[in-house]
C-alpha cells in the first residue's frame, strides 16, 4: 500500500536539531487539537499533526476499508518515509491513542518514546467487540440523521455529557472545543466510527507484554473508566508508566495542559 489511498492534510514544523513529535487526535478532533500543548512544546520540539481518516480535511481516496486501523497506521508510518522522518517521538489521544498504541507494537523501531493519553488496547473478547460495533452502530445512526450544524452542537453537547469527560462543559474554553468539532463533515465522521471504532479494532492486550518501547499511560484522576484500564496496561506492561493528571477527566491536554505538557517534556527528556 502506498499512500495513493490518502490525501493527507498535515502540517510540519521542521528543526535538524530538535525530535519531532508526531501527534494524533482523537474522535472528532482535527489538526488543531493540541494547538495549546504545542505552543508549550514548540521551544524544544520539531512536530508534525495532521487530520485522521475521516476528520478535518484529510481525503480517503480509497474503499471505506481504508477508515480501519490497520491501512491507517500503514498509511502514517508511509507518510514518515515520504517526509523522511526516520524516528520521532508519538502521542495519541482516545482514538488516537489507539492509533498510536497500533503503530509502537508493529512498528516499534520508528518511535522513541510514545504517551497514550485516556487510550486502551481495544477490547479484549468478542463478545465486548460486538457489543461496542452495536452501540457505535446507534451513534453513527444518530450522526446520520445530524443534517444542520445546530443539530450536529445539540449531538456534540450530548456527547460531552458522558461521564468520562467529567466537568469539561464547565471549562472557560469548551465552546472553542465544540467549534473546533464542528469543523468536521458528519458522514466522514460516521465512516470513522464505523470503520476505526473501539469494536472494530484489533484487540492489542496481548502484545502489551512484548513491547519494547517506553510509553507513558496519562489518564484523568475523575475518568475512571480509563484509569481502571491504563492501570491494567501498566500491570501487563512493565515498560510503561502511569501518571493521573489532577482536575481532569478524559481530555487531559485540554483540561489541564500546562501539567500535560510538563509530563511530555519530562518524559521525553529523561
Amino acid at each position: 500500500m502506498t499512500l495513493k489511498e490518502y490525501n493527507f492534510n498535515y502540517s510540519l514544523n521542521i528543526n535538524i536539531n530538535k525530535h519531532v513529535i508526531l501527534f494524533l487526535h482523537g474522535f472528532m478532533g482535527n489538526i488543531n487539537e493540541f494547538d495549546e500543548a504545542i505552543k508549550l512544546l514548540n521551544e524544544d520540539f520539531s512536530y508534525l499533526i495532521l487530520d485522521l481518516p475521516g476528520h478535518g480535511k484529510t481525503q480517503v481516496l480509497g474503499s471505506d476499508e481504508y477508515y480501519k486501523i490497520e491501512p491507517t497506521a500503514q498509511a502514517i508510518i508511509n507518510l514518515l518515509d515520504e517526509l523522511k522522518i526516520d524516528k520521532c517521538y508519538l502521542i495519541g489521544y482516545s482514538m488516537g491513542g489507539r492509533l498510536a498504541l497500533y503503530l509502537t507494537l508493529h512498528f516499534p523501531e520508528r518511535f522513541i518514546k510514545v504517551v497514550l493519553e485516556s487510550a486502551s488496547p481495544g477490547l479484549a473478547t468478542e463478545a465486548e467487540r460486538l457489543e461496542r460495533v452495536r452501540r457505535d452502530a446507534q451513534i453513527a445512526k444518530k450522526l446520520s440523521r445530524t443534517i444542520i450544524q445546530t443539530d450536529f452542537a445539540a449531538f456534540l453537547s450530548n456527547w460531552y455529557s458522558q461521564p468520562i469527560f467529567g466537568l469539561i462543559k464547565n471549562h472557560p474554553e469548551f465552546e472553542r472545543l465544540l467549534e473546533n468539532r464542528l469543523q468536521n463533515h458528519l458522514i466522514e465522521l460516521t465512516k470513522s466510527l464505523k470503520f476505526m471504532g473501539t469494536g472494530n479494532q484489533p484487540s492489542l492486550w496481548e502484545k502489551l507484554k512484548d513491547n519494547t518501547t517506553p510509553l507513558l499511560l496519562l489518564a484523568g484522576e475523575k475518568d475512571e473508566k480509563f484509569k481502571d484500564i491504563n492501570t491494567e496496561i501498566a500491570n501487563i506492561c512493565k515498560i510503561a508508566q502511569l501518571k493521573l493528571i489532577r482536575n481532569t477527566a478524559h481530555n487531559i491536554h485540554f483540561e489541564n495542559t500546562v501539567e500535560f505538557v510538563q509530563n511530555l517534556k519530562y518524559f521525553f527528556k529523561k
